[in-house]
């Protein structure tokens, strides 16, 4: 088993300024997890008696706050069901919840909060930016990472053995995205994203697919400045190409301001939006009226999750709400962890390493769980939903 070093960045990175502040982060990491005393914290077998520590970095602040709560419910429902049935090797889970607030600074922080607490497994993980920067954190003390939401495909491109994803990659949104945007018919598609790592990844993938194959072509691309309220001169370049589709990768913030901005001057074209965007709240701030014409790729949330009901049942009689996006990739999640630490009969990180690559057909939401070389799911289970009475609902499977 090799040793997890500090992520380099592919040489497909965007733009030097991006990757000097990413490795300058990710080096930042690397470092942050030693001190005068060496390591601390982490997965060693130390006391086998006390409860195992799932540790979790979710944005609990921020833009992206309202997605935490969903992750930490779900997380919470699997461990209250598991320990109910008596733990794992006879000792109870725990989760333990950092904010990391979508922040790769604050993200780091939280990680190292995590490390401390003696996390044997990290189940954390929504916004790819701030996730890539955690990657050193954990692997310096072998800590497996299960991530239930972030996606970007630099968190496998460095093929480093701690870091597993159970949610579909960008690459496998990107093909969901050009042939959802070729079946609906697009005459021409304008690519947008916010330039974050999770954003600028399937924005990047899908316009180099756009115009072959008998997809539609691009008709051109767009970055905004994440956390603005005025993208009227992002709108304006857009609409200067005479889109048909829009397809928005970034969050959901952004994508109802956007959303909004582009009705309001008029574009009466359709939208696309990545998992990123896929909460009620993009409708509110984009406005009820112009949720028609919306569509999103996403993998399953627990309304569009065939026989979900019973789950859904148990979650908002513990919860009193309802479930929300990534809350059963997060329940899936720490359910993984707990069958690998079982299979490893071990708490010792290489061993539920081993556990999780030898995992084949462990049942999950998105299906039989085996883990592909690159640790990811074989089927990236997307699907395209479409915007009803304020909700996202289902609208073509792409079967």
């Amino acid at each position: 088993m090799k040793r997890p070093t500090v992520p380099v960045l592919p040489s497909t990175a965007r733009t030097t300024s991006r990757v000097v502040a990413l490795t300058s982060l990710l080096t930042v990491a690397a470092l942050s997890t030693t001190g005068c005393n060496g390591l601390v914290g982490g997965s060693s077998e130390g006391d086998n008696k006390g409860p195992i520590v799932l540790g979790m970095d979710i944005p609990m602040s921020g833009s992206s706050a309202d997605i935490g709560p969903y992750m930490k419910n779900g997380a919470q429902l699997a461990i209250d069901e598991i320990n109910a049935k008596g733990g794992v090797l006879g000792r109870k889970l725990k989760l333990q919840v950092e904010d990391d607030a979508c922040d790769p600074k604050t993200a780091v922080a939280a990680a190292n909060k995590l490390v401390a607490a003696g996390t044997v497994v990290s189940v954390g993980g929504y916004c790819s930016g701030a996730t890539l920067p955690t990657l050193p954190v954990f692997g310096k003390r072998d800590i497996p990472m299960i991530i239930p939401a972030a996606n970007s495909t630099e968190l496998v491109a460095q093929q480093l053995d701690h870091v597993f994803l159970i949610n579909g990659t960008g690459s496998q949104q990107a093909v969901a995205a050009v042939k959802w945007l070729t079946k609906d018919g697009a005459k021409k598609v304008a690519v947008m994203d916010d330039n974050t790592s999770y954003s600028k990844d399937i924005a990047d993938l899908t316009s180099v697919k756009l115009g072959i194959g008998g997809a539609p072509p691009k008709a051109g691309e767009d970055s905004v400045n994440p956390g603005e309220s005025d993208y009227s001169p992002n709108v304006t370049s857009v609409l200067k190409s005479n889109p048909d589709y829009i397809y928005w990768t970034g969050y959901y913030q952004e994508g109802g301001l956007l959303i909004r901005q582009f009705r309001q001057a008029g574009y009466k074209g359709k939208f696309l939006v990545g998992d990123g965007s896929v909460d009620a709240k993009l409708v509110e701030i984009a406005g009820a009226a112009n949720g028609k014409g919306v569509y999103a790729t996403m993998t399953q949330t627990p309304e569009t999750t065939p026989g979900a009901g019973s789950w859904i049942a148990a979650y908002k009689k513990k919860f009193g709400s309802e479930p929300g996006p990534y809350s059963t990739q997060s329940y899936d999640a720490v359910r993984v962890a707990a069958e690998a630490i079982k299979k490893a009969g071990s708490t010792d990180g290489d061993k539920i390493i081993k556990a999780l690559e030898d995992l084949n057909g462990f049942d999950i939401f998105s299906g039989p769980l085996k883990f592909t070389d690159e640790h990811t799911l074989s089927n990236g289970g997307f699907v395209i939903l479409g915007v009803r009475n304020g909700k996202f609902v289902l609208q073509d499977s792409l079967k």
